[in-house]
């Protein structure tokens, strides 16, 4: 007995200390000018399940978050719309190492939980996501839609995540990289190791990489 008291305070402060040792990684500016032409990009869109080993690319990464849901003009508003322009959206980035979440202001990628939660975003039967090195969570924080969140709210909640996620699918299209957007996940563990709150509706998934060759 004593001996499984110990293990598993010792797994307690390594998982602790792992969370420390993740840090905010500052992306470099995205590159607005690079990839296919929009109807190309379309005309690429598929869903891929296949995913090269290699890890993406700072530069590939740093484009698809601008892409996905980043600020495109002064007045702070977004590559995606959003109902009443509550920018409600946030965007979890699942890697080997841990989950961040992504900080469109500052462009950058804030420490969320220390971890490889690849299995969670997986779920049930479908092991080909943790072959992805990168998968993007998406959730909606419907009180910034309204104070008190009806089915109206999780409904224009859902919109908004709906067209963050075609933003992924074709910023991957035209960037050169695969994904299939996703429901499935084991949603419980993902909420309670993302720390979310139950106004957080936590919707969509998309595993990102290079095409398997």
């Amino acid at each position: 007995m004593k001996q499984l008291v110990f293990l598993f305070a010792t797994f307690l402060v390594a998982g602790m200390m792992n969370a420390q040792e993740l840090k905010v990684i500052k992306l470099e500016a995205p590159t607005k000018t690079g990839g296919e032409p929009v109807m190309k990009a379309f005309d690429n869109r598929k869903s891929d399940r296949e995913f090269a080993p290699d890890k993406l690319k700072s530069r590939d990464l740093s484009n698809l978050l601008w892409a996905a849901n980043g600020i495109n003009r002064a007045d702070g508003k977004r590559t995606a719309p959003s109902a009443i322009n509550a920018q409600d959206v946030d965007v979890y980035v699942i890697m080997a190492e841990g989950a961040y979440i992504y900080d469109a202001k500052a462009h950058a990628l804030n420490p969320v939980a220390a971890g490889d939660l690849r299995g969670a975003v997986a779920g049930t039967g479908q092991d080909f996501v943790k072959a992805a090195p990168v998968s993007l969570v998406i959730v909606s924080e419907l009180t910034r839609l309204g104070k008190n969140p009806d089915e109206n709210t999780r409904l224009m909640g859902a919109v908004d995540v709906g067209i963050v996620c075609q933003n992924i699918n074709i910023a991957c299209a035209g960037l050169g990289l695969v994904t299939v957007p996703r429901a499935s996940m084991d949603k419980a563990a993902l909420a309670k190791a993302l720390k979310l709150k139950d106004t957080q509706l936590l919707l969509m998934n998309n595993p990102v990489g290079y095409p398997k060759k």
